[in-house]
C-alpha cells in the first residue's frame, strides 16, 4: 500500500499565481523525494499603486512515503 504524507506550504512570486506554485514545488522538492501533486488552497496577492507587486499561494504539496 502506498501511503502519502502532506506538508503545508507558502510561495510566492512577482510573475504569477503559476509561477509561485512551481516555486513552491521547485523548494519542496529539495528537502523531499516522491512528490506527487500540489494542491492550491488559497491565492492572495500583494498590491502597490494599484498594480500587483507579488502573488502568494498557499499549499499542499503531497509526497510518497518511502517503506
Amino acid at each position: 500500500m502506498t501511503m502519502l504524507k502532506v506538508i503545508e506550504v507558502l510561495a510566492e512570486s512577482d510573475k504569477g499565481w503559476e509561477d509561485a506554485a512551481q516555486i513552491a514545488v521547485a523548494k519542496a522538492n529539495k528537502s523531499v523525494r516522491n512528490v506527487r501533486s500540489i494542491w492550491i488552497e488559497n491565492f492572495e496577492a500583494t498590491v502597490d499603486n494599484g498594480k500587483i507587486k507579488k502573488y502568494r499561494i498557499n499549499g499542499k504539496i503531497s509526497f510518497v512515503l518511502e517503506d
